[in-house]
């Protein structure tokens, strides 16, 4: 049986669409498995098994420590903008002021002259004198006029006369923000998080690692399922268990403590910047031929 005339023909100008696939050129989409996926236990910043796990209102699980370093290392970096901002202000402050001053000290020698001296002042500043009497053209040191221009001139090719870029400070925020969601976030605003573990005897058998339950229904939470902490008490159940009881009776059944609509908060499962989570499982990426090489390069796809 013949083969096909268009796989064979390799000698164009331009690469063929099977070239093209087997060069891996175009769009290419890969499913990300469960080893890109973060476990629902694990600290959003240390990407480790959860130690004093703490929750914000928008569902995000931390490390205590992990929370309460990354929060200090915020405000310190937000005292040392307001300084920065603080120092840029009174050097503006000093600027403005000496200008002032100069400019006063400019008219009033201005004036002074004008009044006691014996050499009439000359408007034009082509015809103006410098301190030895030469005028003009003539002139063997550099005259005044001719001194403010070089001070003022912006010369880039003149070491001397390169003009300095101000950096201006903008006023920071003071508030300090989730490191996951990017939402104000106050230290007071975190609640601890209590999972239940699962201390039957198969489990403790067959497995090494840790395995949490829901109180309720007592099934094993896993990266599946949609979990509900209460922000008064800190228990963790399922998102099923929740809305038929918790919802309804406003009651913690593990317990007893009082809860309300508001307390209920929807844990995020999976997501960092190094893992995928909710709906977009699937990584993409769009390769296309370097020049003078057989070999893809990958630049980060455009999103639609």
């Amino acid at each position: 049986m013949p083969q096909r005339h268009s796989k064979n023909n390799n000698d164009l100008a331009f690469f063929t669409y099977d070239e093209k696939r087997k060069l891996g050129y175009g769009t290419q989409k890969e499913r990300l498995g469960r080893d890109s996926i973060k476990p629902f236990d694990a600290c959003c910043l240390c990407l480790k098994s959860l130690i004093d796990p703490m929750s914000c209102h928008k569902g995000h699980l931390f490390c205590k420590e992990c929370i309460l370093q990354c929060l200090l290392s915020q405000k310190k970096d937000i005292q040392r903008k307001l300084a920065a901002h603080a120092a840029q202000q009174k050097k503006g402050k000093e600027e403005e002021e000496e200008k002032l001053m100069l400019q006063k000290a400019k008219e009033l020698d201005a004036f002074d002259q004008q009044n006691h001296g014996a050499v009439p002042q000359y408007s034009d500043r082509n015809y103006s004198r410098d301190k030895n009497g030469f005028h003009g053209a003539n002139s063997v040191k550099v005259t005044s006029y001719e001194e403010e221009a070089l001070r003022t001139m912006k010369a880039f090719w003149l070491p001397s006369a390169t003009p300095e870029a101000s950096v201006k400070v903008e006023a920071p925020s003071t508030s300090t923000i989730c490191p996951e969601g990017n939402e104000k976030l106050k230290l007071k605003t975190l609640f601890p998080v209590q999972f239940t573990e699962d201390t039957s005897e198969q489990k403790k058998s067959k497995a090494l690692d840790k395995t949490y339950i829901c109180p309720s229904c007592k099934v094993t939470l896993t990266n599946t399922m949609s979990l509900v902490a209460l922000s008064s008490c800190g228990h963790v159940f399922c998102k099923k268990c929740a809305d038929r009881f918790m919802a309804v009776d406003k009651v913690c059944l593990v317990c007893n403590k009082a809860c309300k609509e508001r307390n209920l908060v929807n844990l995020e499962k999976g997501g960092t910047g190094f893992a995928g989570h909710g709906d977009h499982l699937q990584a993409t990426d769009f390769k296309h031929l370097g020049s003078g090489t057989g070999l893809g390069l990958v630049r980060p796809a455009m999103k639609t």
